[in-house]
């Protein structure tokens, strides 16, 4: 299964939160969206990093309550790994593993996003792929190939 797949099932809406917001902003809204992290973007198409909640954590840990109101920029992974509509979800798989990430933007040609794939993406389109063959497979078997 390629990753413009899962988008065409999931859907292309990218939730984002501008650099300059607050770190208490972000988690208002990853709690209010019940999701880990968001792309950091001045313009809500291209990528200037990740804040995740790992992010969140780390700043917490080292500033306490005061990264609370530190920007978001300031604590954001700035280096972020992204996909292309065609890549294979189970690369994707692997690129999540191997990074130890949760969450890869998909971007265009222009590199402007036009998605995000989660774990959860991946793990749904694994088991997805996972049913179709057990289906194939109990077709074969009872009514023959």
């Amino acid at each position: 299964m390629r990753v413009e797949q899962v988008l065409a099932s999931k859907g292309d809406e990218v939730l984002t939160i501008h650099p300059d917001a607050s770190t208490s902003e972000l988690v208002s809204q990853l709690a209010e969206h019940r999701i880990g992290a968001m792309v950091v973007s001045r313009d809500g198409r291209t990528v200037d990093g990740m804040a995740s909640e790992r992010d969140v954590v780390r700043a917490l840990a080292k500033l306490g309550a005061a990264a609370l109101d530190k920007p978001v920029s300031e604590l954001m992974t700035p280096t972020v790994q992204c996909a292309v509509p065609s890549a294979y979800v189970q690369d994707l798989m692997s690129l999540m593993t191997n990074s130890r990430i949760r969450h890869v933007p998909v971007l265009d040609e222009e590199h402007q996003m036009i998605g995000i794939i989660s774990i959860g993406d991946v793990v749904k389109s694994r088991i997805d792929e996972l049913q179709d063959e057990r289906d194939a497979l109990v077709q074969y078997v009872t009514v023959g190939g």
